[in-house]
């Protein structure tokens, strides 16, 4: 917890008298504070947790409010007063986040004073985020009269009794000791109604308080509670039933139902009939349809009966003409809802939605007049004696030049609706009050209901009405109970009651809302009601409550009340040792319900436990008895079976209790709990009992919270240098005791002695570098022989180090430091080389003629200036190397002794001009020379020039001899000083990866076996502009990780669904995770990553060995992560770039981290396929237990359940695939939909897809990474195996699939029966075993959009230029047909032992593999038409626009290319998919008007990017990196 104490000064207003009583009697023991709406309570509460903060400031205080709005509320003003963080929890804000420990570990350490909900509170507790003994010092509840029974009030007081409790003499504040902490109620009402006695003792029982209100002050707090003048209005009811025609309408409509024709008894029974006999699932259906007949609870026939109810409460209520218009509305509002083609009401399900809008259109029903004359004249006397009062109420207040403010009280929302309606139309009140009404929102019984549609009719928001009502904007408010408490609704001058309050609260509550001076109370009663004794009696009974709560001698007894809990249940509880986490009978079910609601969600499957009472309610079959006889009651004792969803194994899918318990709620509570308790023994919750949203392997919490902040900034992260690959192993101080030798061959240029401190490695012919000169004929090959050692204080390496100095010096000489001459490498010659005498001799001339130079112009020891040079030598031809000005190279051509023209000498002149422009003097002969080529590295592969095109001319360059420098070097060394930069680039980069390989693969032997020539790919980043870049090898290794990986965890964790295995599977391969084993391995320290310099080149001098690889504490890993930067916040000043330079740190971003761990993968496959590939996933960890693949197939199919019935439809599948399955159990699974109520055998086939997903993408991937002759980039690689593993195509492979066989079918004749054959076609998709009807329909539907379409898409495939995207995506098939082609393949792929080319070969006969190689060989365009026209417009600055047009049933898409029309698309309407596909059509015709085509392959080497986009390229393969591709 946080220790600063807030100031004694803060901000709170003065405290009243009767305020500091309640303070002071809060301080001494728990106590619920009793006082009326507007006294204070909030401002006593506010005192009691400064108190508290600044008594204990190791510990929160804790503040419950019932709802949302008030929680907010009562932050916002203990934030105004307090000097403290206050924090605000909710559940209604991000649930899903208040699912992690240190989530509430940083909320319990950040604020002081915490405002939430209680639910919220109590799932912390329950999951053992918080210890109530240990981290809270205060309880507030806020209303807290709902502490009864099973409220989340109620339940968090089960935690604080469980506390022992400590004498306030024993506890020690400041420090972190276990104790209860203490507890304060705030109330109005402190009960809702019946027994006061009873109701004070339940309340002060469960919040172990007792309830006070001021007694010393009583008087003082009278005069700041004003109490409303009660006063009541009584109108007459109706002498006859008044009459609605609309109504009428409504009533014969429900009068006419029939049960059988419902769609939902329809459905059932439909289901019923094709389920299997005597299974669970028949039994439960025919439980279902009984009981739905019986009571005729459906859709329509409960919610037009509810409409019919409404409306004639309404009518009596309101009168006619409100009836008329409710009746109207809700029929109008209802039709627009029922449309099949909106989504106003997404919960209602189609069949429910056209049989309610046939009903409705059957209706003829007659709008309202809204003259005045018909409004007044059908309005009840309620209605009327309403609008008087609130005239009245009006006058007086203005009378007392005041602001009038009302609130009506109205028990029903559809009451709310139409009385509303009528006061705004109503001629004495429509222009005299601003009316606005409160809802409040729909509880969950509702969200199905027809009547829920009521909340459509609401134009504002429930703030927006409050706020316009504290503004003056509004002076009425119509509101149901939401109003009462919990909402920020100002002090009225009246208060209405239309409906007589429920219970007492509600009475207290209501009443506390007219709480200004002279306000008024007022409630209608009916002539000849009861309701007045009701108000009598709970006049009584506040007057009995208050003085129970300020009498003295309750103080004494309140520990000797007891009373007997009315719920028969014991709540039995389990706890999890480890974090004392816990669930209980009582919390069961919706820990339950929360478990499935997390599971993935699938179309056609209802993910939520089934329950099943023991026995059943109905006698089986009672549905179909024609006299359906009257049931015998039966009460009790009762079992239950839950049942979860198919995903999860047989074992985990279904408990039962036995008949004991005396209720069907305690049966189905009692079996929650068994299920809840089993499932965290099968290890699918975790140790807070909570689904396992986060299945990473276990790791310390700051390491976990740095990943976090990682992968939400993409960062950069500070590493260690890369290491200097030419350190020796063995040192010496800063001398090695010897030095490695090598022979060198250069092309056919002299050999060198190549001289280092690691041992060099051998490059022949074949895996040396190639040196690519502009002006040679060919590629320069360079080998490297290891010869031996020499001794460092061998005279060989002295005379080296100054040869190597003469020769790097030639041309870099600016960037060295002249007397160091500790290199790192040494060069000498071998043999003489040619005319070496001649140079030597000049060089010797040139030493005694500058024998007195100074220090500074050492650089120019073997530099003459040109004139001295010609003048003593005879301006010979032999110079090679010429230094203008002694600094830029030139190529010495010839000496000029002719004079040049006057435009020449005007030029050499310009060229010399001097600052204080004395004439130039031109002295001849002149020098002439030529640039060098402005290559410097010469590693990467020349341009070809074309055959046709001519050599580029050269252009001669005049330089004047006194200002040049000759460098006396012979023709060879200057050619050593141009290549051996680009030689030792390649040596360096070889060294390294010989460094890595001795090193990190020293635990394992075999991945030492990769290729040098590989490592470099692989660990090169784009950056360093070399040849090639691991990016390609990145992509094929992000593949081989995610299918190893899969395999894993799949085998791994038998009982875990998709939902599981995906998070698994995704934290386990994430970017930060990669990071993470990159930082643990050190691996960064060979990442070649900078780009060599060429002209700004300098040699490298010896620094000291950096240490050995050892993998880094779990600290360092922590500390060296988090020193993370934005990636925008790089060094871009020049003093910011040298203090980069001298950093002891280099910067990589975690994606580059990342990325060569996939790309050491790659080269691991390519070398050595999926052993090595594993090998080398293996040698990082990941935080998974690794067996060979081979090992853990063997381990999966020992597990599998013999072949025993297996449905014929299967072998049809074998014929399909090409494959006949040893394991056909495998294949059963892969085909059982989630559905599916008969097999219980196998889980549904979402783990099969989880797998076979990865096989399909590992098959695509490998083929794409080796394309004949194609070398795609990794966005090219993306484009592709997006087209063809997305669901749209593999919806369409499913959908053809089909194997054709003759049978003999009987037929009459004259001469008798005959057998003839009889061709049959069995298709993929028939095949899946399912339960659904919906599923039926959808594959109806959609294989005749296939047939529609099939031609189609078939020349699009095999003919077209173009991907047919649109084409595919027409066919609007629902995602289980492709996961069809997945499960079956992940199923192949475990039944042949792990052999990829039997899936490879199952990929093919399915013709995936022929369709890529199509696209493949003839280029097809595989970019998206919206992104491709996008980008278009873009590139050419096009303003692009898309005008959509809805008329008679026809949707149109025009696109718009700088306001006109270029291409337009139209379709049938059919709902909002439409709208995407013709908008997908509209931009295919685009690209072919405009003639866009994306240019093809990429074959440049240098590919920047790897846009993998989201995730595989599922969906309409708009996941692509749109940068990554160009159009003409």
């Amino acid at each position: 917890m946080l220790n600063d104490t807030p100031s004694a000064e803060d901000n709170i207003p003065t405290t009243r008298g009767y305020q500091q009583e309640m303070l002071e009697e809060s301080i001494k023991h728990n106590i619920i504070i009793a006082m009326d709406t507007g006294s204070g309570k909030t401002h006593i509460a506010v005192l009691r947790i400064k108190h508290e903060v600044e008594r204990e400031p190791s510990k929160a205080a804790w503040f419950f409010a019932p709802t949302v709005a008030l929680c907010a509320q009562q932050k916002a003003v203990i934030q105004t007063h307090l000097p403290v963080s206050v924090g605000l929890v909710s559940g209604a804000l991000e649930p899903d986040q208040w699912k992690s420990a240190e989530l509430w570990e940083r909320v319990l350490n950040t604020h002081r004073v915490i405002v939430s909900t209680p639910q919220v509170f109590l799932d912390a507790l329950r999951h053992a985020y918080i210890d109530l003994g240990k981290d809270i010092s205060l309880l507030v509840f806020d209303e807290a009269h709902h502490a009864t029974g099973d409220h989340p009030y109620a339940r968090i007081m089960d935690f604080y009794h469980r506390i022992e409790e400590r004498p306030a003499n024993l506890r020690l504040y400041g420090i972190s000791q276990v104790s209860r902490p203490y507890v304060l109620g705030l109330t109005a009402s402190p009960i809702y109604g019946g027994d006061v006695v009873k109701s004070f003792n339940m309340l002060e029982k469960n919040l172990d308080c007792i309830i006070r209100a001021p007694r010393r002050t009583r008087a003082e707090l009278a005069q700041f509670v004003h109490r409303p003048i009660f006063q009541h209005v009584m109108y007459e009811q109706w002498p006859d039933a008044p009459f609605s025609t609309n109504l009428t309408v409504i009533s014969n409509i429900v009068r006419s139902l029939q049960i059988e024709k419902d769609p939902y008894v329809i459905s059932l029974r439909q289901k019923l009939a094709t389920a299997k006999p005597l299974t669970s699932e028949y039994f439960r259906l025919d439980q279902k349809l009984s009981i739905t007949i019986r009571t005729q609870k459906t859709f329509v026939f409960k919610g037009l009966r509810d409409f019919e109810r409404a409306a004639s409460d309404i009518l009596l209520d309101l009168g006619p003409w409100a009836a008329d218009w409710y009746v109207w509305r809700i029929a109008e509002k209802a039709r627009e809802a029922a449309n099949p083609f909106n989504n106003i009401m997404a919960s209602w399900k189609d069949t429910e939605k056209s049989h309610l809008l046939k009903l409705l259109d059957s209706a003829v029903l007659t709008p309202v007049s809204y003259g005045e004359e018909d409004i007044m004249c059908d309005c009840s006397d309620k209605l009327q004696r309403l609008i008087e009062t609130l005239l009245n109420e009006k006058m007086e207040t203005e009378k007392r030049d005041e602001v009038y403010s009302g609130l009506v009280f109205v028990q029903r929302r559809d009451t709310v609706i139409a009385l509303a309606e009528v006061l705004n139309n109503h001629p004495f009140t429509k222009n005299i009050f601003r009316i606005g009404f409160l809802l409040g929102t729909s509880d969950s019984s509702r969200r199905h209901s027809f009547l829920d549609i009521s909340r459509k009719l609401a134009r504002e928001t429930q703030e927006e009405t409050m706020a316009e009502f504290r503004s003056g904007d509004l002076n009425l408010i119509i509101a149901t109970a939401v109003a009462e408490e919990g909402i920020d609704i100002q002090a009225c001058g009246s208060v209405i009651r239309w409906d007589l309050p429920q219970n007492m609260a509600s009475w207290a509550q209501s009443r506390g809302r007219a709480r200004k001076r002279r306000s008024t109370f007022t409630l209608m009663f009916a002539n000849g009601s009861q309701d007045e004794q009701n108000v009598r009696k709970w006049e009584l009974l506040e007057r009995r409550m208050v003085e129970l709560y300020n009498d003295p001698a309750r103080d004494l007894a309140m520990e000797n009340e007891s009373l007997m809990d009315t719920d028969d249940d014991v709540d039995e509880i389990f706890f999890v040792e480890s974090t004392r986490a816990s669930t209980s009978v009582h919390s069961a079910i919706s820990h339950l319900a929360h478990f499935c609601a997390v599971i993935p969600i699938r179309a056609h499957v209802d993910i939520r436990p089934i329950y099943e009472i023991d026995p059943p309610d109905m006698p089986l079959a009672w549905h179909a008895d024609p006299h359906r006889s009257n049931l015998l009651p039966y009460n009790g004792p009762w079992g239950s079976k839950v049942i979860l969803p198919r995903c999860l194994p047989l074992a985990c899918r279904e408990f039962s209790v036995p008949m004991k318990y005396s209720s069907k709620v305690s049966a189905h509570r009692h079996v929650a709990f068994e299920a809840y308790v089993g499932l965290y023994k099968a290890g699918l919750l975790n140790e807070n009992l909570l689904p396992l949203t986060s299945v990473v392997a276990p790791q310390d919490d700051d390491i976990l919270e740095m990943l976090k902040d990682v992968e939400k900034r993409s960062g950069m992260t500070n590493v260690g240098l890369q290491i200097d690959p030419w350190a020796g192993s063995e040192t010496q101080g800063d001398e090695t005791v010897y030095w490695y030798t090598a022979r060198m061959c250069i092309g056919d240029m002299p050999p060198l002695t190549l001289f280092t401190r690691s041992e060099p490695v051998e490059l022949g012919m074949s895996d040396g570098p190639k040196l690519f000169r502009p002006d040679a004929d060919g590629p320069i090959s360079v080998t490297i022989v290891p010869s031996g050692k020499v001794s460092a204080s061998d005279r060989i390496i002295h005379e080296a180090k100054q040869y190597t100095r003469r020769l790097l010096s030639s041309l870099n000489w600016s960037r060295m430091d002249w007397d160091n001459l500790n290199f790192s490498y040494l060069f000498y010659p071998e043999t003489r080389i040619d005319s070496d005498d001649v140079w030597k001799e000049r060089r010797l001339w040139l030493a005694e003629s500058k024998k007195d130079i100074e220090a500074k112009d050492r650089f120019k020891e073997f530099t003459s200036e040109a004139r001295v040079y010609g003048e003593v030598f005879g301006y010979n031809k032999d110079p090679v190397l010429v230094l203008k000005e002694f600094g830029r190279p030139y190529r010495f051509v010839d000496w000029r002794h002719e004079k040049l023209t006057e435009e020449e000498e005007e030029e050499l002149r310009r060229k010399y001009r001097r600052r204080d422009d004395t004439p130039l003097k031109i002295v001849y002969p002149l020098l002439v020379v030529k640039p060098f080529h402005p290559r410097c590295n010469f590693l990467i592969p020349t341009k070809p020039r074309d055959p046709g095109s001519s050599a580029p001319e050269i252009k001669y360059v005049y330089l004047m001899p006194e200002f040049t420098g000759i460098t006396l070097i012979s023709s060879t060394e200057v050619e050593y000083a141009f290549l051996l930069p680009s030689v030792l680039r390649s040596l360096e980069i070889n060294l390294t990866m010989a460094s890595l390989r001795s090193n990190l693969f020293m635990p394992s032997p075999s991945l030492q076996d990769i290729p040098l020539a590989l490592l470099s790919n692989a660990m090169t980043a784009s950056s360093a502009g070399e040849k090639y870049n691991y990016q390609r090898l990145e992509t094929l290794g992000d593949t081989v990780l995610k299918f190893l990986v899969a395999l894993q965890v799949l085998v791994e964790y038998p009982l875990w669904h998709e939902g599981y295995l995906t998070k698994k599977k995704d934290h386990t391969v994430a970017n930060v995770s990669l990071a993470k084993e990159n930082i643990n391995h050190r691996l960064y320290r060979w990442i070649i990553k900078e780009i060599m310099l060429g002209r700004k080149w300098r040699p490298r001098y010896s620094t000291k060995l950096l240490p050995p690889t050892t993998p880094l504490s779990e600290e360092k890993i922590v500390e060296e992560l988090l020193m993370v930067v934005d990636e925008g916040a790089e060094l871009s000043s020049k003093g910011a770039a040298r203090k980069k330079k001298n950093s002891k740190n280099q910067g990589l971003s975690t994606k580059i981290l990342a990325d060569v761990v996939e790309s050491l993968i790659g080269a691991a496959y390519i070398h050595g396929g999926f052993p090595l590939g594993y090998e080398c996933t293996k040698l990082f960890g990941l935080g998974l237990r690794w067996l060979p693949p081979p090992e853990r197939i063997k381990d999966f199919l020992g597990a599998v359940e013999p072949d025993k019935n297996i449905p014929s439809a299967l072998y049809y599948v074998e014929k399909m695939l090409g494959y006949t399955f040893k394991h056909k159990v495998l294949l059963l699974e892969a085909l059982t939909h989630a559905s599916y109520q008969q097999d219980a055998r196998t889980v549904s086939y979402e783990r099969m897809e989880f797998l076979g997903d990865s096989v399909l993408d590992m098959v695509v991937t490998d083929y794409l990474y080796h394309a004949p002759d194609k070398n795609y980039s990794p966005g090219h690689i993306h484009l592709r195996r997006s087209s063809v593993v997305n669901t749209h195509f593999l919806a369409y492979i499913c959908l053809k699939t089909s194997v054709k066989f003759d049978a003999l079918m009987p037929r009459a004749d004259d001469e008798g029966i005959e057998l003839l054959a009889d061709a049959q076609e069995v298709m993929l998709w028939q095949c899946l075993l399912h339960s659904s009807s919906r599923i039926m329909d959808d594959q109806a539907n959609t294989h005749t959009r296939f047939k529609k379409r099939r031609e189609e898409i078939e020349e699009g495939l095999m003919n077209d230029t173009i991907f047919p995207w649109a084409a595919l995506t027409r066919l609007q098939a629902p995602k289980f047909f492709s996961d069809i082609i997945e499960s079956v393949l992940g199923a192949v792929y475990l039944d042949s032992n792990g052999d990829i080319g039997t899936a490879r070969d199952v990929i093919t006969k399915l013709g995936i593999l022929p369709t890529l190689e199509r696209i493949v060989h003839d280029n097809v365009d595989v970019w998206h038409p919206v992104s491709r026209i996008s980008q278009w417009a873009s590139k050419h600055e096009k303003k692009l626009g898309w005008q959509f047009e809805k008329e008679r049933g026809v949707v149109k898409c025009s696109v718009l290319v700088d306001g006109e029309v270029e291409a337009c698309a139209m379709d049938d309407y059919r709902g909002a998919s439409t709208q995407d596909e013709v908008k997908l059509i509209a931009a295919e015709n685009a690209s072919r008007s405009l003639r866009l085509r994306r240019v093809h392959m990429n074959l440049e080497l240098n590919r920047k990017g790897k846009g993998k986009g989201e995730g595989k390229g599922k969906g309409k393969g708009q996941g692509i990196d749109d940068r990554k591709m160009r159009v003409d």
